[in-house]
């Protein structure tokens, strides 16, 4: 295990924590002899060190965290300039599933549980994200993560040179081993922190990287890459609970991975690891991949940073107000001379974000890079 900062600076960056968020893992020596478990979360530790919850309201403690600038308009929670703004991300594919980059404001329609919606803000150009990979670091995986690592570092060479990343190595637990960066050999350091051992809780580290992005991402556009070789067998939360939370976050956008080929039987396990890389996937308007060996790894991560790249970019004022909660199902289409059919690829819907946005404190500070 890697040394841990002193208890004191700690415990400092605790009483900063605020919105419900990953349990906090406790510091060896520290005083306090239980973690705090707000909405059963798991531990998101920066550098193996603790670092206050990303999200929450408040949990169980009152504690406040510490926002970045990014995501606060005039002191209220929003992931975008526009607190009542939707923003998407689409990728449009024609009927041959090529890639299609040509598509004006026009081109598209967009409706909210079935109304139709104004298309108020459009471009397509590249731009810079926020990105989390997370990488499973349990004991299945440990004749693998040489390749991973490599392709996920190829990943973010491809990628728009002003993206942010950050690395999260889990196993039962989340841990990100290198906070936000562009420097790649800084990114490198982080994923061979390797310590294979241990369960799969995949969704508790999806959920934490979640609200990680939200709280500390300088990018409005955010994206989780997933790689995975199994099926989630250690989490406190569960798949449709991580589904929920990210669609009540308005983001980011989920890339699976999934190892799953030396399962040559097709296992109940491995239909079941499938069935939830796709639903992660899907559901946030990314995409997931289940390559046939470790070779094709590398081709999927370009894949990635060029589907990431080629997104047009869509915003739109809701024509129901904010207050009135539940879900809203989106639905986006487009058409254009020259294609028979365009299929569109974004999040399924969200929820709106009024109560978390009345709530939220104003910001104190940006996270550390």
């Amino acid at each position: 295990m890697r040394p841990c900062s002193s208890w004191l600076l700690a415990l400092s960056i605790f009483l900063l924590c605020g919105l419900p968020g990953p349990a906090v893992a406790q510091v060896a020596g520290s005083p306090s002899a239980a973690p705090v478990q707000p909405e059963k979360q798991p531990p998101l530790n920066v550098d193996r060190d603790p670092v206050a919850s990303p999200d929450g309201e408040n949990g169980p403690s009152g504690q406040t965290s510490n926002p970045a600038a990014i995501g606060r308009d005039n002191g209220r929670y929003t992931l975008q300039r526009n607190v009542d703004e939707v923003v998407l991300n689409a990728t449009v594919l024609d009927d041959h599933q090529h890639m299609v980059t040509t598509l004006a404001k026009d081109d598209f329609k967009v409706s909210e549980d079935g109304v139709a919606q104004t298309i108020t803000s459009f471009q397509h150009q590249d731009i810079p994200i926020s990105l989390g990979i997370l990488v499973d670091n349990s004991g299945s995986m440990r004749t693998k993560r040489q390749a991973v690592n490599a392709s996920a570092l190829d990943l973010v060479r491809a990628s728009n040179p002003d993206d942010e990343s950050f690395v999260v190595n889990f196993s039962d637990e989340a841990y990100i081993d290198q906070d936000f960066t562009a420097n790649v050999n800084k990114l490198r350091d982080g994923l061979s922190h390797i310590d294979s051992k241990g369960g799969t809780a995949l969704y508790d580290a999806i959920m934490a990287s979640a609200d990680y992005l939200t709280k500390n991402a300088k990018r409005s556009k955010q994206v989780l890459l997933v790689i995975t070789d199994g099926e989630d067998n250690a989490s406190s939360t569960s798949l449709e609970e991580t589904v929920r939370r990210i669609q009540d976050l308005q983001g980011p956008i989920v890339y699976s991975i999934g190892l799953l080929y030396d399962d040559t039987g097709g296992g109940r396990e491995a239909r079941r690891a499938k069935r939830a890389l796709e639903m992660l996937a899907n559901e946030t308007g990314g995409i997931s991949f289940f390559p046939k060996n470790l070779a094709q790894v590398d081709e999927i991560a370009g894949e990635v940073a060029k589907d990431i790249r080629e997104q047009y970019t869509i915003g739109y004022h809701s024509t129901k107000p904010v207050s009135q909660g539940g879900f809203r199902a989106i639905h986006v289409e487009a058409k254009a001379k020259g294609y028979n059919k365009l299929i569109v690829r974004t999040k399924t819907g969200y929820y709106p974000s009024n109560k978390r946005a009345s709530a939220a404190a104003p910001p104190k500070g940006a996270a550390s890079n």
